[in-house]
């Protein structure tokens, strides 16, 4: 009995002394504004994931590794983690679910990983790119195209929409004349349809410059994924910084439930 006394007056003390920023309303309310901002990050991972997923994401094909991928389904898993996670941190600070505070602060620091991982990643796979498109882009494209039907759609997706034909140079459909696909097309075809200014059935049998791209596809894929990923790291680097607040102020409402409640 003497016990549970002690426990009531300690209770009612840390009721008294629950006021200023520390405070459970005012942590309470901390909490449901950063999880409000949580799940609109949540939001953006998913959306940043779907967006480089579905993106021209057949030109993945014609990359050497699949560190691109890798990035890509880490923004994705992150959405939708952040999505659970956000859910939990509300259900803790309105209910003032101690239990569900520490397990969500641990969830955050998880995120936080993945996320600067996630950027990490991608920052190292821009400075990389050039060297993988170099060492991997014209022999795919050569030895691939016309017998692996996702490598040929990559590469005819890719020379319409960026304007170019062959791997690099100022004359690279001259790369053709070296594939495999010419030496089993059974048309009078120079160079794929898709090399064609206007793409049209047979119209690669004529190779002036008035007909064809002359330029190559190296620069314009190297730009196009140096700027998705140059993306996904600037997100994931900089919402990464946002869990450790999350983490703080998870952990201060968990101690001052904890003091609150009058646990030893």
């Amino acid at each position: 009995m003497e016990e549970d006394m002690a426990a009531t007056a300690v209770r009612a003390k840390n009721r008294r002394k629950d006021t200023g920023c520390c405070s459970l309303p005012y942590l309470r309310s901390v909490m449901v504004i950063f999880n409000v901002i949580f799940w609109l990050t949540g939001l953006t991972f998913l959306g940043l994931g779907i967006w480089a997923l579905i993106s021209r994401h057949h030109y993945i094909t014609l990359l050497g590794n699949h560190t691109y991928s890798a990035t890509t389904f880490l923004f994705l898993s992150t959405g939708v983690l952040v999505t659970v996670v956000g859910f939990l941190g509300c259900l803790g600070a309105l209910r003032e679910i101690r239990c569900c505070l520490v397990l969500f602060a641990f969830l955050l620091l998880l995120v936080f990983l993945m996320e600067a991982v996630s950027g990490v990643l991608a920052y190292m796979y821009e400075s990389a790119i050039r060297e993988e498109l170099a060492r991997n882009l014209n022999r795919t494209m050569m030895e691939g195209y016309g017998k692996e039907s996702g490598i040929s759609h990559a590469v005819d997706s890719m020379q319409r929409d960026f304007g170019c034909c062959g791997a690099d140079g100022a004359e690279s459909y001259r790369d053709w004349q070296y594939s495999a696909w010419l030496e089993t097309t059974d048309t009078d075809n120079q160079v794929p349809d898709s090399c064609c200014i206007t793409p049209t059935e047979g119209c690669g049998t004529v190779t002036h410059p008035s007909n064809i791209y002359w330029a190559g596809c190296w620069d314009s894929l190297e730009l196009f994924l140096k700027s998705h990923l140059i993306i996904i790291g600037g997100v994931g680097l900089g919402f990464s910084c946002l869990q450790i607040f999350g983490i703080i102020f998870a952990c201060c409402m968990a101690r001052r439930i904890k003091e609150a409640r009058g646990f030893i």
